[in-house]
């Protein structure tokens, strides 16, 4: 998947006001911090990853390999921090919107304290 630039921009921005969601320890990745950033990218769409490595192109490398195994973009990389994307799948999406419908066709009135009182 290929973003075009003013999508880079504009998710890079987005980016910059997140929280990691991971942070990557010692450790290095495990089975069990794909899981997470998979969880994190189905629920967030953009998420922000920080590492805890020293080597650079250590850590240029786990970003390929992030990107690769959750098949994701890599937004932006600076430093011990990256930011990558992958979208919702459609049908999760149209899911959520009917959802959405509903609840907002089943709410009632509200009452006032002066609807009881008559």
């Amino acid at each position: 998947m290929t973003l075009s630039i003013t999508q880079r921009r504009r998710f890079s921005a987005q980016g910059h006001a997140l929280n990691p969601i991971v942070i990557i320890g010692k450790a290095g990745l495990t089975k069990s911090v794909l899981e997470e950033l998979d969880r994190g990218l189905f629920s967030h769409e953009l998420i922000k990853i920080k590492v805890h490595l020293g080597d650079r192109d250590t850590r240029k490398s786990m970003l390929d390999t992030i990107c690769q195994e959750l098949n994701a973009v890599p937004i932006q990389q600076i430093g011990k921090t990256f930011v990558i994307y992958r979208p919702r799948p459609e049908d999760i999406d149209q899911k959520k919107a009917r959802t959405i419908k509903t609840r907002q066709q089943k709410r009632e009135p509200r009452r006032t304290k002066r609807s009881y009182q008559n």
